[in-house]
């Protein structure tokens, strides 16, 4: 990794922006959203784009107003299919794109006007197959903006490492929106039917970049009010039957690519992950409650003999891995210690800061 000090990408003038940007719209019932989201990307600072408006069987009027938007700017062109999900519909995107960079929206975000500018002048300077920006939180009644001025360019696949890492100083995130790539990097390249199609997608971009760099300036702003994103659901049936199973494929994948210390790092916040998982569920008044406990169960003791190589990594919590012997030994035990954490530690811990903020 290379810090770029004070790093600003020399813009190109609009005469000089050739290379074709495509920008993926899907779209299904976001009447409401839908304009402020196009809008903002046909405002954008640079202007050679492609915005594909993919209509995945809307029934609110989201098919006419992406029919409205042809007939404004050339540079729009819609297309209208059955309701296929989130991944049938990015994947008609990429078919379609005849961009020589891929970047995709979702219907009810909006961008900054210099997003694509930034990150492909940005690309083109330090010869980088992939751009990543930080992005804003847009909540009903509040912002939430980290953005610093670090700036950095990741050889190889040291930027996959860092997003395995979850290091919150590098918000790398598992979407697709806050990223541009040269569209050679996603050729052959499709999202799953799954509910976390992103998590597939993203490993396997930032596993084939040969450079990357990464902006920590919020140019994206992503909606996180509407209670039906998929990104705002909680503990449920999906967690069992998609998160899980994404996470385990991902570990897969890079043992596949012959990185074992990365499969070992996603294996730590795997079963980190599982432990978490195992502990809500008791808190919770699931109906389910006895089938998904056992579920975890069975999973977390399934690991127990590669456990000594995933906790010996740097980046593993000795904390975390006392929590995980402590359930292999007795998930009994292990219940009992979270029960007293809740009604006698938390309390204490919580009285404490409040003495010492008066």
């Amino acid at each position: 990794m290379r810090k770029l000090e004070q790093y600003q990408p020399e813009k190109q003038k609009k005469g000089e922006q050739t290379g074709l940007i495509s920008v993926i719209v899907t779209v299904y019932n976001i009447r409401e959203y839908l304009p402020k989201a196009v809008d903002s990307i046909l405002s954008s600072t640079y202007h050679n784009l492609e915005v594909l408006l993919i209509d995945d069987g809307s029934t609110d009027g989201s098919e006419r107003i992406c029919d409205e938007y042809t007939k404004k700017d050339e540079r729009v062109r819609v297309v209208h299919q059955k309701n296929g999900g989130a991944y049938s519909a990015r994947n008609t995107g990429l078919l379609e794109a005849k961009g020589d960079y891929l970047t995709f929206v979702d219907g009810d975000d909006w961008i900054e006007p210099q997003m694509y500018e930034t990150l492909l002048a940005a690309m083109m300077e330090q010869d980088a197959d992939l751009a990543v920006c930080r992005y804003r939180k847009i909540y009903e009644n509040r912002r939430v903006d980290l953005s610093t001025p670090m700036a950095a360019v990741f050889e190889g696949q040291e930027l996959l490492a860092k997003y395995l890492e979850e290091d919150e100083a590098w918000l790398i995130q598992t979407a697709v929106w806050n990223k541009l790539w040269k569209r050679s990097l996603s050729d052959g390249l499709r999202f799953p039917k799954s509910l976390y199609e992103d998590m597939y997608f993203t490993i396997r971009l930032l596993a084939k970049s040969r450079r990357s760099v990464y902006l920590d300036w919020a140019m994206y702003n992503y909606v996180c009010s509407r209670t039906t994103s998929t990104t705002n659901i909680g503990l449920n049936e999906k967690t069992f039957n998609d998160l899980i199973p994404n996470f385990y494929e991902r570990s897969a994948f890079l043992r596949e690519i012959g990185r074992e210390d990365l499969a070992l790092l996603q294996d730590y916040f795997l079963y980190k992950r599982l432990l978490l998982f195992y502990t809500a569920v008791c808190r919770s008044q699931d109906p389910k409650k006895k089938e998904h406990k056992a579920f975890l169960q069975q999973k977390i003791e399934a690991g127990k003999d590669c456990y000594a190589a995933v906790y010996g990594i740097p980046q593993a919590s000795s904390q975390e891995y006392r929590k995980m012997k402590l359930f292999l030994k007795s998930p009994i035990l292990y219940r009992a210690a979270m029960r007293l954490n809740d009604s006698f530690l938390i309390p204490i811990k919580v009285a404490m800061a409040n003495r010492r903020q008066k």
